[in-house]
This record gives structure tokens, C-alpha cells and sequence, in this order.
């Protein structure tokens, strides 16, 4: 009974005011005083604490975390309301995890009411554990796939693995040939080596190669480990271990050892599992990244044979070429280039220089078929229409729905001059730069190849003297929008403008010019494929310099 204050009558003590129900409560209950004595107890608290009889000392009977908290209330009593629950406190006693919640009363008496949590805080523990595993796992995979580099992707998984799942780690990808690539990581230290390995010499090795499930870590003897299972960095006596395969994308990426010092607890079945989710993010990500490696090789194989070719001088003849892909990242696209030298300095050479609709790795594919068929036609160069009809009706029979414009020259060098055969199908006609600076177009026209059944075309002759040169050049180059607003084509004038400043220079010299200019007037801005290709007569005399700085003199 208390006051309408909420004040215990102090004749009555706190045992007295809480009632008789509390003896029979399910939830262990007991009642200290002041001075650390125990008064009394209920039922379930009596059997928690055996020697908690009235009269006993709370420092003899009690665990030391509920002994302190009671001190602590006895000295702070007068800190909190009477009645009020005070904090609680929690601590451990033969196995369980115990809630204590004080009730202070007025004569200085603490009642104690006790909860086992004991299962709630293995839950919580548990939910901890699984949520640092699951961060874990999340920023593996976010490491792992930062690199598609396989031999980088190697040294991840070996170096997570040691940190985080074992005290080393051992990483054996499928054999190449009779080698195996190997990466492993003790004591921090990755080191990586291709070494021949005799995967029957740990127990699951194989297995876990050919992407079976792993054997329990109980099967494996540590002290059968063959040497080379063993990382060098590793310091101890391997107690127990792991294998794990690494799943790949049709194919297993390799299988992962895993290995704890005799000191340490062994693996269990749990920890067993996790390996193997971490294996799995692993060997996803080593497979992609040899997925991707294996992609990148055949695309620079087949590169090498789209890419335009590397010019040089024949038959006493400049050629140079320019090539800029619409998108810096492509080093491939839609206009392309060939010279194809004749048989001796007496046969004329062919150059061919054209512009596939589209742009990308198709147009690339169907530039790529364009010059086979041009390179299979050789033989009869000597004819441009030919040519030309021949490579409309392969067009027209391939899968590949797309023209192309192209521009054809015949070139042979006779005494000191250079003749040349030009045809355009379709293609902005050749500028040929004469000596005098003077900037002529060529009088060749003709339909596109790859859209119409029939393809017509005609075809201009004329000479370069020594120090002119043929240019013969893309769309890309006259489209380019760019110049101080950022729209304004460069056009046909401007290209002529540039040339007439190019006569009696090399066929590299003019490229270069031309493709720098056009370079700055697009600046940023995106733009076409450009490809472009000089056919110079070179002059009789031309200036060498003796070192590269001093003046030079004229040589014929």
C-alpha cells in the first residue's frame, strides 16, 4: 500500500509493498538491501542462485556483474524516484544470458527481476554474424569485379581469402597444356606462377577441378599435403583444410585451398559453406574476366586485318594514310583504305579508299568483305567498271544490307612522272594539288556499289609531276561540323584552301596537314570516320639534313 506521493509507508519494506504474488512469478525474482543482504527470494530465483537464501551476502551467492549493479544503485539511490525502474543490466551465469531490472524502494531495498535472453542473444549474434558474412560476400564481389584481368582477379581471390577465411590460400585454375596457374597468399604476400601440379595429391583437388562438390574439410589429412599445396609465406603447421571448386560459366574456373594453422579451431560445417559462397562470387568473376580476355584476343586478331594498313613508298611512288574512327573508343569503323603494289615497277598499283553506310563493328565487318573481294579482283584492276560491277553483284548477294560509296586509282610511275587511273563510285572525286599550288578536281563520277543491280561509272586519266599529289579522301573529312560555333561544316573550300599550301610536299606531310586541321575544327564535337590517302610524284631533288639540326643540301 503506498501514499497517493507514490512513498512507501516506511514501517512497510519493499518485500512487503510488491505483494505475495511475485513468490510464484515465472521470471526469477529476488530483493537486496542496502547493504548488499540478501531478503528474499522467489521460487525460480532460488533454484538460478542455490546459496541466494535470506540473510546471505549478495557478493557470495550472486554473479559479480548483478553484485556491482546493485552497489552502484545502493550508493545512487537517491538519483532516481522512488518506485522508478532503473536501468538495466545484462551478464552471463552457467551458460545463460541474463536482463536484470531494478526496482528501487524507499528503505533502500532493490528488487531485481531477471530475464533469460539467452536465445534472443544468440539470435542477435547470429543476425550479426550472417549481416557481417552478407558485407562481406558484397564487397568481395564489388573487388572481384573491379578488374576483368584474370591474373588480377587471381590475386583478389587469394588475398580476401586469406584475410578474411583462413590463415592462407591457395588458387589452381585449369591446366594450360601441362602447367597450371597457381596464385597463392600467406601472411599477407600474394605471389602467382604457373608450375606443374599433381592435382591427385589433395584430397577433392581433382574433383573440385572437374566442378564436383567439395569433400568435408574431415577428409582432408593436412599432413598429406604435397609441398607445393603449402603457400611459402605460411607460417605454422597446416590443421585443417579446405577445398572448394570455383564455378564458372559453363566450364569451372578452378578450385580454391583453403588452410588454418594447428593452433586454430578446425573448420566447421558453417564456415565450410561459406567458403563455398565466396568460391562461387570467385569463380564468376575469374570467368568472366578469361571470358572477356579470350573475347579481347580474337577482336585484336581480327582487328589486325580490318585496321587500314601501315603506307610506304613503291615503285618510286609517295602513298601516305590518314584514319581517324568516328568514336575515339573504335579503333575500327566504316571508311577504309588499301594499296595493293603491282607486280614489279612496270604493273600499275591499286589504291582503293571507300565509305561503308554505318558505323561500328558492322560497318567494320562489311569493310572487311569489301576488301577481300576488291583484294580476290586484282587481276582485273586494269578494268575499274569491271571491278566495280563484280564487287556490286557480291554486295547485293550478301547478308548485309548496306552500300558503300568508293573511289578506285591506278597508279605507275613512267620516267619521272605518275600516271593515274581514277574512277568514283558514288565517292566525293579526287583533288589533285598541282606544283604551282593550283587545286584541280578530278572529272570521274559514278553510282554507288552494294544498292542498285547495275553500277556505272567513268573513269579520268592524268600525270603528277614530280612534287604533286593525288589526294583522295572521305565525307568525313568535308562533314566535320565544328569552328568556332561548334556547326559550320569544314566543307570543300576549306579542304582546297588547306591543299594549295601542300604542294611539293611528301604524301605523309600532306595527311598529316589535312587531318590536323581537321582535328581542330571539330575539336570536341562528334563526327564521321575520316580516312584519307595522298598519291605523290616526289620531287627529283629534295633537302637532307646532315644530323637532324643543321642546314642541309639538295640530293638527286
Amino acid at each position: 500500500m503506498t501514499t497517493p506521493e507514490g512513498i512507501a509507508p516506511p514501517e512497510r519494506s519493499l518485500a512487503h509493498a510488491v505483494g505475495a504474488s511475485w513468490m510464484s512469478a515465472p521470471y526469477p525474482a529476488l530483493v537486496a538491501d542496502s547493504t548488499g543482504g540478501v531478503v528474499q527470494t522467489n521460487a525460480a530465483a532460488a533454484a538460478l542462485f542455490p546459496g541466494a537464501v535470506t540473510g546471505a551476502w549478495i557478493d557470495d551467492t550472486l554473479p559479480p556483474w548483478l553484485a556491482d549493479a546493485h552497489r552502484g544503485l545502493a550508493r545512487h539511490r537517491g538519483d532516481a524516484p522512488v518506485g522508478a525502474p532503473a536501468r538495466p543490466v545484462r551478464g552471463r551465469h552457467d551458460g545463460l544470458s541474463l536482463e536484470a531490472h531494478p526496482t528501487v524502494g524507499t528503505d533502500g531495498d532493490v528488487v531485481w527481476w531477471l530475464v533469460d535472453d539467452t536465445d534472443r542473444s544468440l539470435a542477435e549474434r547470429a543476425l550479426h554474424h550472417e549481416q557481417r558474412r552478407t558485407a562481406f560476400l558484397a564487397d568481395a564481389s564489388t573487388r572481384l569485379l573491379a578488374s576483368l584481368n584474370v591474373e588480377r582477379c587471381m590475386e583478389t581471390t587469394v588475398r580476401l581469402a586469406a584475410e578474411h577465411l583462413a590463415d592462407a590460400a591457395l588458387l589452381v585454375t585449369p591446366a594450360h597444356g601441362r602447367r597450371h596457374p597457381v596464385a597463392s597468399c600467406a601472411g599477407g604476400d600474394v605471389v602467382r606462377h604457373t608450375a606443374r601440379v599433381d592435382p591427385t595429391e589433395v584430397t577433392g583437388l581433382a574433383e573440385a577441378l572437374q566442378g564436383f562438390p567439395p569433400v568435408p574439410s574431415r577428409w582432408i589429412d593436412p599432413a598429406s599435403l604435397p609441398a607445393w599445396a603449402v603457400p611459402s609465406g605460411f607460417d605454422g603447421t597446416a590443421g585443417s583444410v579446405v577445398v572448394t571448386p570455383l564455378p564458372g560459366h559453363g566450364v569451372p574456373a578452378g578450385a580454391l585451398i583453403l588452410l588454418r594453422r594447428g593452433d586454430r579451431a578446425a573448420f566447421d560445417a558453417a564456415e565450410e559453406v561459406f567458403a563455398g559462397l565466396f568460391a562461387a562470387r570467385a569463380g564468376a568473376a575469374l570467368s568472366a574476366a578469361r571470358l572477356y580476355t579470350e573475347q579481347a584476343d580474337i577482336t585484336a586478331t581480327l582487328m589486325a586485318d580490318l585496321l587500314p594498313p601501315p603506307l610506304r613508298n613503291l615503285h618510286g611512288v609517295e602513298f601516305a594514310g590518314g584514319y581517324r574512327a568516328s568514336q575515339d573508343a573504335e579503333r575500327v569503323g566504316g571508311d577504309f583504305y588499301d594499296v595493293h603494289p603491282g607486280a614489279d615497277p612496270s604493273r600499275e598499283s591499286l589504291v582503293a579508299l571507300g565509305d561503308v553506310c554505318g558505323k561500328g563493328l558492322d560497318a567494320a565487318v562489311l569493310t572487311g568483305k569489301i576488301r577481300n573481294t576488291l583484294h580476290a579482283l586484282l587481276p582485273m584492276c586494269d578494268d575499274h567498271e569491271r571491278v566495280l560491277r563484280l564487287l556490286n553483284g557480291a554486295l547485293l548477294t550478301s547478308r548485309h544490307a548496306r552500300y558503300a560509296t568508293l573511289v578506285l586509282a591506278s597508279v605507275v610511275r613512267r620516267g619521272g612522272r605518275v600516271r593515274l587511273r581514277l574512277t568514283s563510285a558514288g565517292h566525293p572525286p579526287p583533288l589533285i594539288v598541282r606544283h604551282s599550288g593550283a587545286v584541280e578536281e578530278a572529272d570521274t563520277a559514278g553510282t554507288l556499289v552494294g544498292a542498285l543491280p547495275q553500277v556505272r561509272a567513268r573513269t579520268f586519266h592524268t600525270e603528277l609531276a614530280p612534287g604533286e599529289t593525288c589526294l583522295l579522301y572521305t565525307d568525313g573529312i568535308t562533314e566535320a561540323r565544328g569552328g568556332p560555333l561548334g556547326d559550320a561544316m569544314f566543307g570543300e573550300d576549306r579542304l582546297r584552301a588547306a591543299l594549295t599550301g601542300c604542294a611539293g610536299m611528301p604524301a605523309e606531310a600532306v595527311v598529316d596537314h589535312v587531318l590536323m586541321l581537321a582535328s581542330d575544327w571539330i575539336d570536341t564535337n562528334r563526327h564521321d570516320d575520316m580516312a584519307l590517302v595522298a598519291i605523290t610524284a616526289p620531287n627529283s631533288a629534295h633537302l637532307t639534313a646532315v644530323d637532324g639540326s643543321t642546314p642541309g643540301r639538295y640530293t638527286t
